[in-house]
């Protein structure tokens, strides 16, 4: 039995550039002579088209990932529809003895409320029981998927034993616009430690790639942390009030 206490992401093609997105743009006004034109400073072309959400040009392109992770991420990051995947398939295979352990860095404790909470890291004690108690389970689910396969027990049944913390492996193709959307959710420090380890891994490879785009992207996003952060800071209703001496009197 393996224990494993990171992801990986491997970018296995892509056909995206900054070009793309610039050609797709023009095509609204140049048509067939779009490809023609000179590409040289289209940084500003991007920005613009990502600042006023102009997304469509962002479609043309694609990105495919292969991704080993624990199943709880894998479930968490399939709920981005807009991908397509495979994935590898207990039913028809043997899965492998590799789970997830959580690093000692990784945040243990929950604090606050929902919505709202933060994770803070645990103690020594708390790590040595993190490390115990998961290393127990994992040993006897994966005896027990093993004596039923010995058994004769289906592969598809077999598995039912086995924790989420169990390492899947998928392929992952989106466009760049919903690579970009799934960045703004998963590389966020609210998101799921895992997933953010993933997004991480993911945005890199992206930034490569198209980096005129990225650039524009990481601006915008930058930009709504900011003012996500002075939101915080804000009294709303007060602020509503100064706008409108009324608004106290509608929302009663």
């Amino acid at each position: 039995m393996k224990l494993v206490n990171h992801s990986t992401v491997e970018l296995i093609k892509h056909n995206a550039s900054d070009e793309d997105v610039a050609y797709a743009a023009w095509v609204s006004n140049f048509a067939a002579d779009a490809q023609k034109r000179d590409t040289t400073n289209i940084a500003k072309l991007i920005m613009f088209l990502y600042t006023n959400k102009h997304m469509s040009p962002f479609e043309h392109g694609s990105f495919t990932f292969f991704v080993d992770t624990p199943i709880f991420v894998g479930r968490e990051f399939m709920r981005h529809r807009t991908f397509s995947y495979n994935e590898t398939s207990g039913r028809y295979k043997i899965l492998e003895p590799r789970f997830y352990m959580a690093p000692d860095e990784r945040p243990l404790i929950q604090s606050g409320r929902i919505g709202t909470y933060t994770f803070v890291p645990g103690t020594d004690g708390q790590n040595r029981a993190k490390r115990y108690f998961t290393g127990r389970a994992y040993g006897l689910s994966w005896r027990m998927y093993r004596c039923m396969l010995r058994v004769g027990i289906a592969k598809e049944v077999a598995r039912n034993v086995l924790p989420l913390g169990t390492m899947t492996q998928f392929y992952a193709t989106a466009n760049p616009r919903n690579i970009m959307q799934f960045l703004i959710l998963r590389n966020e420090k609210q998101a799921l430690y895992e997933i953010r380890q993933v997004a991480i891994k993911m945005e890199a490879e992206f930034a490569k790639a198209m980096p005129l785009t990225y650039a524009a992207f990481n601006e915008q996003r930058s930009t709504w942390h900011k003012i996500a952060r002075l939101m915080e800071l804000v009294d709303i209703d007060e602020l509503l009030e100064d706008i409108d001496p009324d608004y106290e009197s509608v929302v009663a």
